[in-house]
């Protein structure tokens, strides 16, 4: 068996096309669907705990962790351009890297969508269960959080994965629909945010600038600015989720790069006026012992916390800086607005997974009846209710960083992965028509730039995520030597 056959880009583009799902969206709707993606908890509930790992210094995190998307985005736009299929990076890596390989970056997405999707729910549900405490609503300790946060299961987070994969199923344009309108509705949230929290910024809360350092990739700690930038990267996850709808897409040469860029540039000035605006009103100097700043998440952090009225401490970072500023009401209107919208980031991260396992299906890595679309929906139903059941379960019994930095280790992976195929490609097929094209002079700096900063957030991450990330994937290519191997549509023709 040869796992290192590579699917032809004419082949991919031939079965996609026997085998398509309808095209129905736009620039703009695609642009709203990156945006409803990238938003989410990264911004509303991973604030706090850039800050207790870096203080004022996740500014330049911010910064760190939107360059190396930046520089992926671009590498993303010309292979979705190219290969305008679904699949995303498990596509471009089939067609330039092979087989094995392809798998890998697939099983690696698992963690990029399903479990980021998980991720976002849990913070979703510190939001929304705040909102039914403040109105006498509570639910019951046990069911207000998972087990290793202190509770059983979270009952929020589950029920809310279950109605948006009930959403998935139902269709893509109205899912589409529905995400455009929280989109709007995080942004306004996000807006009122900056309008209040900016003018009110002190030059004295951003000294120390630097508490923890910048960190260094080999110490295994997470801490310092590259700890924040490794963490906070999960704020910018989601853009590449627009690849995964290029079937769906009208016209996908033209509208895949500007849904792409057009998101993460939107997404980046929002995220850098709000890092500032939460630092400069509040403060976020870490809690420290003895010097050293506690790891965001572990018992000896809770137990600082315990009482402190301190913005690492919150798990509602923009509404705890509203309300410390005097404005109560509004703090709790951005509360009400991302319980309301951050859905939309589950609702994107769970589409994105489903269209990368229909993919892998239809190339026989995965059985083929998961492909199965929906005659009345025209939606992969089968895979969605599996996804979707899979994501309820992370959400009910994981904790958000926990989920959130093993997500960041799978989705650094996957974005390597893409801006080497960019380059091989140019080696290979140089000729091929790039509807969307890196200029020549750029391509290294920017394919090079990104693998090198992907490669450096990545031994940034805690020792445990990194060793998870490595045991998923030797455990995927135990799973796709027992069955992909033998049943992918590439064996079978080599037979």
């Amino acid at each position: 068996m040869n796992s290192f056959r590579v699917k032809p880009l004419d082949e991919i583009l031939a079965t996609a096309e026997k085998h398509s799902l309808t095209r129905q969206l736009g620039a703009f709707q695609l642009t709203m669907l990156g945006i409803g993606a990238i938003i989410g908890t990264g911004i509303f509930v991973l604030t706090a705990e850039a800050a207790q790992k870096a203080g004022p210094g996740m500014m330049i995190s911010f910064v760190i962790a939107g360059a190396v998307c930046a520089l992926a985005a671009l590498a993303y736009a010309e292979l979705a351009a190219m290969v305008p299929v679904a699949g995303s990076a498990y596509t471009y890596t089939y067609a330039v890297m092979g087989e094995a390989l392809a798998w890998t970056v697939g099983w690696a997405l698992i963690l990029e969508y399903a479990v980021s999707a998980g991720a976002v729910a849990v913070g979703w549900s510190g939001y929304f269960n705040g909102l039914l405490q403040s109105i006498g609503w509570g639910l019951p300790e046990f069911l207000r959080s998972g087990p290793y946060a202190g509770g059983s299961f979270n009952m929020v987070a589950f029920a809310v994965s279950l109605l948006i994969t009930a959403l998935l199923v139902l269709g893509t344009t109205e899912s589409a629909r529905v995400n455009a309108f929280l989109v709007l509705l995080k942004v306004a949230a996000l807006t009122v945010f900056v309008i209040v929290a900016v003018p009110a910024a002190k030059t004295a809360n951003f000294t120390p600038f630097l508490p923890t350092g910048w960190g260094s990739p080999l110490s295994g700690s997470g801490l310092g600015v590259l700890g924040a930038a490794a963490s906070i990267f999960f704020a910018y996850v989601g853009f590449d989720a627009v690849s995964t709808a290029a079937e769906e897409t009208k016209n996908p040469n033209r509208n895949i790069p500007i849904g792409l860029i057009g998101s993460l540039i939107v997404c980046t000035v929002y995220y850098l006026l709000v890092g500032y605006g939460a630092i400069g009103a509040d403060g976020a100097q870490p809690m420290m012992v003895n010097g050293h700043a506690l790891q965001p998440g572990s018992p000896q952090m809770a137990a600082a916390c315990e009482g402190v009225h301190n913005l690492v401490c919150s798990k509602e970072a923009l509404s705890f800086v509203l309300k410390d500023l005097g404005f109560p009401s509004l703090g709790y209107m951005v509360a009400l607005a991302a319980s309301i919208a951050l859905p939309s980031v589950i609702l994107m991260m769970i589409y994105g997974q489903t269209r990368i396992f229909f993919t892998m299906s239809r190339d026989g890595l995965l059985p083929k009846r998961l492909a199965k679309v929906h005659p009345r929906f025209h939606t992969p139903h089968v895979i969605t209710m599996i996804t979707g059941i899979a994501v309820a379960f992370f959400a009910a019994l994981f904790p958000v960083g926990l989920l959130a930095d093993v997500s960041n280790s799978g989705t650094l992976f996957a974005f390597a992965m893409v801006s080497l195929g960019v380059l091989v490609l140019r080696y290979t097929q140089p000729n091929r028509p790039r509807p969307f094209r890196i200029p020549n002079m750029l391509v290294w700096p920017i394919c090079v730039g990104a693998v090198i900063g992907c490669v450096v957030l990545f031994l940034s991450l805690s020792e445990f995520t990194k060793y998870f990330f490595l045991g998923w994937a030797a455990a995927g290519l135990i799973l796709y030597a027992l069955y992909g191997m033998r049943n992918s549509d590439m064996a079978r023709k080599s037979r």
